[in-house]
């Protein structure tokens, strides 16, 4: 009030002011609220044209869940052309000049963009027949399944393969091992005892040709991923995984292999071509990454044995002296000590010793440097190649070769970095397990051809410990356990329990050959993943990879299913609806079989 008691101006002014502020807050949230629903509502749906939502004008029970099934419109995919028979949409051949030479960068990951994606079904090659089953599959298989001669006719006298009549037959050459992979394999046991008592249990095979190396290793319980690109070879991969050996299509060049660190036991590179002491030994280092502490590094071909081999090498001995002695040098400032030598195979191990990491660390003009804490060890999701050593903390030197259980043991053990995964612990991973062994054992009642040998390759799509190739282990099967790259990490936990795997975003394809796997298993995979990837490419690329006759299990919300259930008709698959242990209305199984069908445009 005025002195001379009349009301002043000046609230009415400051009132209007926050009125008109208030008036403006309330409609920019309205508007933000609207742009916000309309972003939700294009990551939730799947095909804007093709999606229609039903309500049901019922009162749910408060038992029952109160959204309705997802639905969408029939749909039938078409046949690709038979070109694409062997077709890798990441590693695609009829791409690779759009991408640079500079260390084979091209041979790596380039998927294409959506508007070159193939909606369509790749079919198998004309005479295709359902692969010959393990263990026969080590050493032979169909050769109309993967007809490829280049292969055969280049590595014929190293006894790599060979085609007799129908088949291929796999003798078990290679480079190096003129006298067999069993007596090559028997000699390295001979240098590395722990690969005899269950010490050494995952390995990695790089530049692995047919996966000779790795077939022989799984009788003697080291399981092993053979890693090879898409190049001239045209199929080692495939070959592999016809064979039914774990294997993966992969190059060492610009970017880490999709692996975390501290993984594997053993790496081993059978003269494969890799330059180990080129651009300052970066791909070294990333095989010491992906080694854990106390793990093997073996290496047979140049320069190792150079004094006796060097002319079959079109070089000279100064220069194979020089290579090695270059080699010997990085591996020394890696913190790699030399463990033994024999002939042509040469085996150094990683130290776990802080020692040698702190030496590095302290001394400024070290090459290779210690990677600094900003460097995250396990990114390795197109994450390029790091020039420092990644040096092992504490929890992961518990987690050193001597230190965790052997195998089988090491499978039922919590690992100490399980604690590095959010909410992760000894008790939770025991529940995994124990849930994971009632699902399986459902899963084989739904499913009888599980745990024979009509199943042998086996893709977990998106695992989380690895509990469901944990129950399947005394089955004859391998399972491929896929981490993806936009979930929690906990791949290495999977690594640590003696178990497989990659990351993998499944928005894009799989580093695979088509028909490469009998059984794909996915647990919610579109319930978490769909407001990323439209569900009908998802599907079509599990088609991609499985092979005809082969079955998926997809476990999701009963949200999904039926969306899932029309677009697996349209694959051409025979599926059918089961309930899951537990029978919750909330929760079913869909178990689907791929047939086999050829393209109409061959003439068989």
């Amino acid at each position: 009030m005025m002195k001379n008691g009349k009301q002043s101006s000046q609230p009415e002014k400051g009132s209007s002011r926050i009125l008109s502020l208030t008036v403006l807050f309330i409609a920019l949230c309205g508007f933000s609220f609207y742009l916000g629903g309309m972003f939700c509502s294009e990551r939730v749906k799947i095909e804007a044209n093709d999606v229609t939502s039903t309500t049901t004008k019922a009162v749910a029970s408060p038992m029952k869940p109160t959204v309705s099934p997802l639905q969408i419109k029939s749909v039938s995919f078409p046949e690709c052309s038979s070109e694409l028979q062997d077709y890798t949409p990441c590693t695609d051949p009829k791409r690779w000049k759009r991408y640079g030479v500079h260390r084979l960068s091209f041979l790596e990951r380039h998927c294409p963009p959506v508007y070159e994606k193939n909606e369509c079904l790749i079919p198998p090659p004309d005479g295709y027949k359902p692969p010959i089953r393990w263990p026969k599959s080590r050493d032979q298989c169909w050769y109309k399944n993967v007809p490829y001669d280049w292969i055969n006719k280049q590595k014929s006298n190293q006894h790599w393969l060979k085609k007799e009549g129908d088949k291929f037959h796999f003798p078990g050459g290679g480079t190096m091992f003129p006298r067999g992979v069993s007596h090559y394999v028997d000699e390295m046991q001979d240098l590395i005892p722990e690969m005899k008592d269950g010490t050494v249990r995952t390995a990695i095979d790089t530049g692995c040709g047919v996966a000779s190396w790795g077939g022989d290793l799984l009788d003697r319980g080291i399981l092993t991923i053979s890693l090879a690109p898409r190049d001239n070879h045209e199929a080692q991969v495939q070959f592999a995984l016809e064979r039914g050996i774990p294997a993966i299509l992969g190059v060492i060049s610009t970017q880490r292999l999709p692996f975390p660190s501290n993984s594997f036991d053993m790496a081993h590179c059978s003269r494969c071509l890799i330059p180990w002491t080129e651009f300052g030994g970066i791909y070294l280092l990333e095989i010491h990454r992906i080694v854990r502490p106390g793990g093997f590094w073996v290496l047979s071909g140049p320069p190792v044995n150079y004094n006796r081999r060097w002319r079959g090498w079109n070089t000279t001995m100064e220069d194979q002296k020089s290579d090695y002695n270059k080699l010997q040098s990085l591996l020394t400032s890696m913190c790699f000590k030399k463990y033994a030598q024999k002939d042509d195979i040469a085996v150094w191990q990683k130290l776990s010793d802080k020692s040698c990491y702190d030496k590095i660390a302290k001394n400024m003009e070290a090459y290779p440097p210690k990677c600094d804490d900003s460097i995250e060890p396990d990114s390795a999701w197109y994450t390029p190649l790091r020039p420092c050593v990644v040096a092992p903390t504490a929890k992961v030197k518990n987690s050193g070769l001597g230190s965790i259980p052997k195998w089988p043991e090491r499978l039922n053990v919590a690992p100490e970095r399980i604690s590095d995964v959010h909410g992760g612990s000894a008790s939770g991973l025991k529940h995994d397990d124990g849930k994971w062994k009632n699902r399986v054992k459902h899963y084989k009642k739904v499913l009888p051809a599980l745990g024979t040998d009509k199943i042998r390759n086996v893709m977990d799509m998106n695992t989380v410990y690895g509990g469901f190739a944990a129950a399947l282990v005394k089955d004859p099967v391998w399972v491929m356990n896929v981490v993806s790259s936009y979930s929690a990490n906990t791949l290495h936990v999977v690594f640590d329990r003696g178990l497989i795997g990659t990351y993998h975003d499944w928005c894009e394809a799989f580093s695979t050959y088509p028909r490469t796997y009998d059984l794909l298993h996915l647990d919610s995979l579109f319930t978490l993943e769909s407001h990323r990837c439209e569900m009908k490419y998802v599907l079509l690329e599990m088609d991609r990879i499985l092979r005809p006759g082969g079955y998926v299990i997809m476990r999701e919300s009963s949200y999904f299913m039926d969306a899932i259930t029309m677009l697996a008709k349209g694959t051409r698959w025979n599926c059918r609806r089961e309930e899951t242990e537990y029978a919750v209305e909330s929760e079913k199984i869909l178990v689907c079989q791929k047939k086999l069908w050829f393209s109409s445009n061959q003439t068989s």
